[in-house]
């Protein structure tokens, strides 16, 4: 199944309808428009067999923007009117992948047992249960692979720093996922000290 078939699914119908509404279909983004590449990250998703409140997150995680996109289609005195769109838990995770200060939280994920999630918007860290911090890395996962997949520049500057993260994090990963990663060795590191800078791109 394609990435537009899943978009336009029955499930997804609303979902879809509700981000050209916010213009998703005329964004730029690797790849064609901000709805297609999120259109691709919850066919991944899905590919991967995560469950239907991980793909919805993972259909609408630049919502509020990002650390790595300051774009954003919501505000986030808007996170009821997503809710209600995709559900609570779904919302949850989008904000989740929103809030996440990527300098702060990459270096600590695979190497703290329980990592601190500094939130951006906030300012205030805070540890994430392992379903979420699971959930969390699927969706960076699929949302990487797609921008890296449709831009070669950007593959060439931070795909071996994610690798590292992905290769840190396996465990946590759904098996395809880490499959999925391992399949494109242009992606893999050298054999050389990692970087102190953590990658900050894509959406």
């Amino acid at each position: 199944m394609t990435s537009a078939d899943h978009l336009s699914a029955p499930a997804w119908s609303h979902v879809e309808k509700f981000l050209r509404t916010h213009e998703a279909d005329r964004i730029p983004h690797p790849g064609g428009t901000l709805l297609e590449h999120l259109a691709r990250v919850a066919a991944l998703l899905a590919d991967w067999g995560t469950d239907s409140a991980v793909q919805a997150a993972g259909l609408c995680h630049a919502a509020y923007g990002t650390d790595g996109f300051d774009g954003a289609l919501l505000g986030l005195d808007e996170r009821d009117a997503l809710a209600e769109l995709v559900g609570e838990r779904a919302e949850a995770l989008v904000y989740l992948y929103a809030s996440c200060g990527r300098a702060a939280v990459y270096p600590r994920l695979g190497r703290d047992g329980e990592p601190l999630f500094h939130d951006r918007f906030t300012g205030r860290d805070h540890t994430p249960p392992e379903e979420d911090l699971r959930a969390f890395l699927a969706i960076t996962a699929a949302n990487e692979l797609d921008v890296l997949t449709h831009n070669a520049e950007l593959a060439a500057r931070y795909g071996p720093g994610l690798y590292r993260l992905l290769s840190r994090t396996r465990d946590l990963l759904p098996p395809a996922a880490w499959q999925a990663w391992q399949a494109r060795p242009e992606l893999r590191p050298e054999v050389r000290p990692e970087p102190g800078q953590v990658p900050a791109n894509g959406i």
